[in-house]
């Protein structure tokens, strides 16, 4: 009985609510001599001060002497009963734990203790010693409880009114860090609205939470507007993640990345925007025109080399061809020449006139810039190019030939020969890209809204692959049969159309056609 009681103890004193008071002290009220010496004998060991009572008048007299923690009374006694004595005890010192002890089974005197005494525990004799200590063990407990709840109750009270004191001065301090934040929420947006380049706020399932006006600009909707979306959706109108996106494959972006959707490209670099990873800062640069630009300056690059080397070749072919000619003329001058000698005479001269022409077309493609520069209309080119692309549109009965030529004057400074090279080479090439020859090809003038004349020349045939399309303008790249192509002829016509400061552009997509538009500055004064 003593092991557990000391368990008990040593449970309560280690609860840090209800530490173990310096000095317990039981009441124990009974009017019987034999159970007092009972039950001083059975809780002698558990430490307690034991004082003893004979009658409820003497207990309340004893109480009246000292503080009591706890009070074990007997519920049948002369004069004062058991349940008068523990409601005395009640009233007079309510924190005081009351036990009752009775042997009695009788449901109405329970009934009446717990009414009008509020009794902590009943201990019904004959009693188990380990019951009885575990009971008033318990009853310490409580009463520890209570004390320090009253302790804690008086602290808190006094602290209630020390923060009453200090909210009022920090209601001032708040008010005035609100102000401040607003401020600063204000500057912020501020800033964050005022960045050029498209800045959002994405969750890792690549909805934005937050953008700048500038994303929401490229989105083409308002700042409010974008939330909630998925940035594919918003920036590329696709359902899917951009191809290479690292954060639609559900990576951790470590630096930036190139996305490229729908003819668009963008440099995007990752920030983490918290703690915790589950947010990013994406920082959008349109990498577009770039790219574009870049592959201009790499075609002009690769036809500065071809044009080069054709120079080259054609100056060292002029000498020796220019001697074949002569001596051909000079042969064919000589008296009593055979009439067979004299047809081959004239196929040498037919084969060196048509080299002689070759090579100058190899000298027209390494000059940069037109020869004599003169104002023309490009309506005249184009017509002039159609009649002469005419006569081979009649190989293909099936093709046809739809024209929609400007009716005002399209003036453009540079080399109309030259143009109207060019319109033809794309009209060939249309009408070679039908299927089965079957199919329109056709060739329009017009201004555009940047004052640029544009010439398009479009087809409904086969269209052109995406890593066909980046080699197009490649010096001897072609995709046609031997016999049918050099890979020359886009190679000529951007080198041309660029030496009068142009450019020529593609929009093209496999089995739904392609258009080629000839950009070309308008004549100084038109």
């Amino acid at each position: 009985m003593m092991d557990e009681g000391v368990k008990v103890n040593a449970t309560a004193a280690a609860t840090p609510v209800a530490p173990e008071p310096v000095s317990r002290r039981l009441l124990i009220v009974d009017d019987e001599e034999s159970v007092l010496r009972a039950l001083k004998r059975a809780l002698r060991r558990q430490g307690w001060q034991i004082d003893v009572a004979g009658s409820g008048e003497a207990g309340l007299g004893m109480l009246a002497q000292g503080a009591v923690q706890v009070v074990v009374s007997d519920y049948k006694m002369p004069g004062m009963t058991g349940v008068e004595f523990l409601r005395a005890v009640k009233e007079r010192y309510p924190t005081t734990q009351r036990i009752m002890l009775t042997g009695y089974a009788d449901q109405q005197a329970i009934e009446e203790a717990i009414n009008r005494s509020e009794v902590f525990r009943f201990i019904s004799k004959p009693w188990d010693d380990q019951q009885l200590q575990l009971t008033i063990a318990s009853a310490f407990e409580q009463y520890d409880l209570q004390e320090e709840n009253r302790r804690l109750l008086a602290l808190t009270l006094q602290q209630n009114e020390e923060l009453t004191a200090l909210a009022h001065s920090l209601e001032k301090k708040v008010a005035e860090r609100t102000a401040l934040l607003a401020k600063a929420k204000d500057e912020w947006e501020a800033t964050f609205d005022a960045i050029e380049r498209p800045i959002a706020i994405l969750r890792r399932d690549m909805t934005v939470v937050r953008a700048n006006k500038a994303y929401a600009a490229v989105a083409g909707r308002t700042c409010d507007e974008v939330p909630g979306h998925a940035c594919h959706k918003l920036l590329f109108d696709s359902d899917e993640p951009c191809g290479g996106c690292p954060v639609g494959r559900g990576e951790r972006p470590t630096s930036f990345v190139e996305l490229l959707c729908r003819d668009r490209s963008y440099q995007v670099n990752f920030f983490d925007a918290g703690p915790s990873g589950d947010r990013l800062v994406c920082i959008y640069r349109e990498t577009t025109e770039e790219h574009a630009l870049t592959r201009r300056m790499l075609q002009t690059e690769k036809l500065a080399a071809v044009g080069q080397l054709a120079a080259g070749v054609a100056h060292e072919i002029n000498n020796p061809l220019g001697g074949i000619l002569a001596f051909t003329q000079l042969m064919q001058r000589d008296p009593g020449r055979a009439k067979s000698d004299l047809e081959t005479l004239r196929d040498i001269e037919h084969a060196a006139l048509r080299c002689k022409r070759i090579v100058e077309s190899l000298l027209k493609f390494s000059r940069r810039a037109p020869q004599g520069k003169l104002v023309f209309d490009v309506n005249k080119a184009v017509e002039d190019a159609v009649v002469l692309f005419k006569a081979q549109l009649k190989s293909k009965p099936k093709a046809h030939l739809r024209q929609e030529i400007s009716a005002e004057p399209l003036r453009i400074e540079g080399d109309a020969n030259q143009i109207e090279q060019v319109v033809l080479n794309l009209l060939v090439n249309a009408l070679q890209a039908l299927k089965a020859g079957e199919g329109t090809v056709g060739v329009c003038t017009c201004v555009a809204e940047d004052g640029a004349v544009e010439i398009k020349v479009e087809d409904d045939g086969m269209g052109i692959l995406p890593e066909v399309r980046a080699r197009l303008f490649e010096p001897a790249f072609t995709t046609k049969p031997p016999g049918e192509g050099t890979g020359f002829g886009l190679a000529i016509s951007w080198s041309i159309a660029e030496s009068h400061g142009g450019s020529i552009e593609v929009d093209s997509e496999a089995g739904r056609g392609s258009v080629f538009t000839l950009r070309l500055p308008l004549a100084a004064g038109r």
